[in-house]
């Protein structure tokens, strides 16, 4: 019997598969892959990290120390800010309440 996942798994599903993709499979991911990553799919954050001032404030956003690549819980550090930005926005739209501690 196949398990059926919900949306939240699927997305997260997603979002680890799509790291581990444009990192070679590999455990990190350097900024060239990372850059490469947004531009395919957070069309939003790729404005930003077209040049190198806008990376420099993504990656220490993302908590990524200078010449240190990118791993797995940074770019979870990068969802989480483009998952506050989207709520808000959908919370002015919709007047949605809520009181979730996002960090």
């Amino acid at each position: 019997m196949a398990t059926e996942y919900s949306e939240l798994e699927l997305a997260i599903n997603m979002f680890v598969t799509e790291f581990h993709k444009a990192a070679d499979n590999g455990a990190t991911m350097n900024t060239t892959q990372f850059q490469t990553l947004v531009s395919k799919q957070m069309p939003a954050v790729a404005k930003t990290v077209e040049n190198e001032e806008g990376l420099g404030q993504v990656l220490n956003q993302m908590q990524v120390e200078s010449g240190q690549n990118i791993s797995f819980g940074n770019f979870w550090n990068l969802i989480n800010k483009q998952a506050v930005q989207v709520f808000s926005t959908m919370l002015k739209e919709k007047s949605v309440k809520c009181h979730c501690l996002l960090q």
